[in-house]
């Protein structure tokens, strides 16, 4: 396969949510797997025979969810989305919450940019934030506790 359609390919993967793309043709076939918490994708390319032990390696990835969060007290609360978390609207400004903050329901907690659009997190849940689960710039995913309000 020509390189540079390959360096499209996987473009094209990082910056969608497909999270896995395979494409089979003469010279042989690709499969493109977005692995969580990467920034770049997984590329495996095969010779035309398919084999299964090579596809199967990069199959299964694995999302890593802090342990601290399934045995903490209080309410999760948790990422609607997969994307990037921020404490603040902008790099300068104070963050929406600390540790020890009163929120009420409805209250803006963070922001989570995904595919480039900044979306808010409001507190589904009045009461005070014990734990911040997540830093700054880091990767979060669908599912995964951000905040412990209790």
């Amino acid at each position: 396969m020509d390189l540079r359609k390959l360096k499209t390919l996987i473009d094209l993967v990082s910056d969608s949510n497909v999270s896995e793309l395979e494409i089979t043709e003469a010279e042989g076939k690709v499969r493109i797997v977005k692995s969580m918490g990467v920034a770049a994708p997984v590329v495996l390319q095969q010779a035309a025979p398919v084999m299964a032990a090579p596809v199967a390696v990069a199959a299964a990835p694995v999302a890593e969810t802090p342990v601290v969060a399934e045995a903490a007290a209080g309410h999760a609360v948790k990422s609607p989305m997969v994307g990037t978390f921020y404490r603040s609207s902008s790099p300068g400004s104070a963050p929406f919450i600390q540790i020890g903050s009163v929120v009420k329901e409805g209250d803006t907690l963070c922001i989570i940019e995904a595919m480039k659009i900044l979306n808010e997190i409001e507190s589904d849940k009045s009461g005070t934030v014990t734990q911040i689960l997540c830093e700054n710039g880091q990767a979060v995913e669908y599912g995964q506790p951000l905040f412990i309000v209790e």
